[in-house]
């Protein structure tokens, strides 16, 4: 396998929001009694603050495992103590302009089907973890579209494109279908968007399906805006009714691709043989995810059980 998979990503603008939060880790886990900041926080990164870039912190310690001060912890902890600027607390001027190097990552975690009833998989794509530095606005890269960025080598084993919705304003694109890698190595399925007519078409020419894998190196940008839409309802009397809908669009769109190609089934880059044990290692992490999920609903339900089935003593008279 290639000694280095490309998994990056790279954010810049200023801080908008956050949710982050210091915990200590519990008696069952592998260094009890330690503090911890885990969350999510939000990166503007254009000047009118509209597309905002949410980066997710697992698990972040004072020490790194080398035993040195951890800088991250020190800014994500300046943060949670308000000794950073937000453009939610402070507004867009006062606000700290911070850059993030991070990778994409899954969150994966089981949900009931609403119409089923079915335990359904949701694999989410989100930014993980990574290092943060504070930076000086003279700093910023001045092209926007830099600003949220990402690189990853990816095995594509399905291109298919999409036909334009004119009625939600969404044009054609293609979505890449196949599965990129973290650090360790671990396979992390994934869809990536394409709408570039030219990149379409490329990648169509290449042929790519199940039987026919493309493994290359891709580039593009994290795109997660919000847009507010006012709907006005007219009455057959008096004032129109007027509503305001919010939708987010988050996207994650191919802007380049390597002129060449990987060798596909090489021991060079990737072997077939090697795909397929990280797709079993894949089945064997998401077992023990429905193990937990599993777990978790059973817990809940005993709880519940046990507070609705307590005998009532009291009478009520009115």
């Amino acid at each position: 396998m290639k000694k280095k998979m490309f998994n990056e990503t790279h954010i810049e603008g200023r801080v908008y929001e956050h949710d982050l939060a210091l915990k200590v880790s519990g008696d069952a886990s592998k260094k009890p009694g330690t503090e911890f900041i885990s969350g999510t926080l939000k990166i503007a990164t254009d000047e009118e603050c509209l597309n905002v870039v949410e980066i997710h912190f697992t698990y972040v310690t004072a020490v790194t495992s080398k035993g040195s001060a951890n800088a991250t912890f020190t800014v994500l902890k300046n943060i949670i103590d308000g000794n950073v600027k937000t453009v939610m607390a402070n507004g867009a001027d006062e606000a700290q302009y911070v850059r993030i190097d991070s990778a994409i990552g899954l969150n994966d975690f089981y949900t009931t089907d609403k119409t089923s009833g079915a335990e359904t998989l949701i694999s989410a794509k989100r930014v993980e973890g990574g290092f943060i530095h504070t930076m000086a606005a003279s700093e910023l890269n001045a092209d926007e579209a830099q600003r949220s960025t990402f690189r990853v080598d990816m095995v594509i084993t399905n291109a298919v494109r999409k036909q334009a919705d004119e009625e939600r304003n969404l044009p054609e694109k293609m979505i890449l279908k196949g599965a990129i890698f973290d650090f360790r190595k671990a396979l992390l399925p994934i869809e990536l968007s394409v709408l570039n007519p030219a990149a379409m078409d490329y990648f169509e020419g290449l042929e790519i399906s199940n039987k026919n894998p493309v493994f290359t190196q891709l580039k593009g940008k994290i795109v997660s805006t919000t847009v507010s839409k006012t709907i006005t309802e007219e009455s057959a009397f008096g004032e129109p009714s007027v509503r305001t809908v919010k939708s987010t669009n988050k996207d994650y769109v191919v802007t380049w691709a390597a002129a060449d190609t990987y060798e596909w089934d090489s021991e060079e880059f990737i072997t077939g043989q090697e795909l397929n044990e990280a797709m079993q290692n894949r089945e064997v992490y998401l077992a023990d995810v429905k193990r937990k999920a599993d777990e978790y609903k059973a817990n809940k339900n005993n709880a519940l059980n046990k507070a609705t089935s307590a005998p009532t003593t009291k009478t009520y008279n009115f």
